[in-house]
């Protein structure tokens, strides 16, 4: 592989650069933008720009003091300058000859603008599981975290798709900024598929935004539905409901989980 193809785009919170690149087994170069928020920002990172050389390749870290995921994905992109863009989270623990097999992809499949990949989630939060290679469309696009997306960055920069500030960690509605930038990149015609590759898996850990079936996770459930389905987020955020009442509706019924999720469409509406 030349190593001036690929390159992956790290969204971490307060991590040692050095010790991140190594616990994520990286193989290409890199962009790392590393969020320093709060208490848990380590005192040995200071904020602004530094480059790091590892195994005969380059991570450019962006250490900021800003909070968000999207504006970490997209302060990323902006500093990237790869032919093949993959999108990496700093829990994300990668196999040996993961970033041969991406690059070979997109070289065997010259159709597709973006590459949905295998990456296996830890237990109890698993979403897909490509078994086959096929298009990705409006149909099925949900299912997929930014871990398993990887671009073709002339494509994506011509698309003008971005991550949205509105969803996601450190932004005002919980998580689906991964599915809207799927959408969106549905939506500027960029061609997407699945594939079965697998390029790692996720380490255990605590969920950054799920802190359980609250009233905020309904009400941020319709706003994103807002962005999404338009004037079908009604009808699908209710057969959304129906078909997990007996675990996410369980506490608070299935009618006042619905009340809510129409009150985060209502307010997606005024945004």
């Amino acid at each position: 592989m030349d190593r001036d193809r690929l390159q992956i785009l790290v969204s971490a919170v307060n991590k040692d650069p050095e010790k991140l690149i190594s616990d994520m087994r990286l193989c290409s170069d890199a962009v790392i933008v590393n969020q320093l928020i709060g208490e848990g920002a380590p005192d040995t990172v200071t904020e602004g720009d530094r480059e790091y050389e590892f195994d005969g390749f380059k991570a450019l870290v962006l250490n900021r003091r800003q909070k968000g995921v999207g504006l970490s994905r997209n302060t990323a992109i902006e500093n990237s300058d790869h032919e093949i863009l993959q999108f990496g989270d700093d829990d994300i623990v990668y196999e040996d000859g993961y970033a041969d097999r991406i690059v070979s992809e997109f070289d065997a499949h010259p159709e597709a603008d973006v590459l949905c990949f295998n990456v296996r989630a830890q237990e109890g939060r698993t979403t897909y599981w490509n078994e086959n290679f096929a298009r990705v469309s409006f149909r099925n696009y949900g299912r997929y975290p930014a871990y398993a997306i990887c671009a073709r960055r002339d494509r994506l920069i011509e698309s003008g798709v971005r991550y949205s500030l509105l969803f996601g960690g450190g932004a005002p509605y919980m998580n689906g900024e991964d599915s809207l930038f799927l959408h969106d990149c549905l939506k500027a015609g960029l061609s997407i598929y699945r594939t079965p590759v697998s390029l790692g898996r996720e380490r255990q850990g605590q969920s950054t935004w799920f802190m359980g079936y609250t009233d905020k996770f309904f009400f941020d459930r319709g706003v994103l539905y807002h962005f999404l389905y338009g004037r079908l987020a009604g009808i699908l955020g209710f057969r959304f409901l129906f078909n997990h009442r007996n675990d996410f509706c369980r506490e608070k019924g299935l009618g006042r989980c619905y009340r809510l999720l129409c009150d985060g469409i209502k307010h997606g509406r005024s945004l």
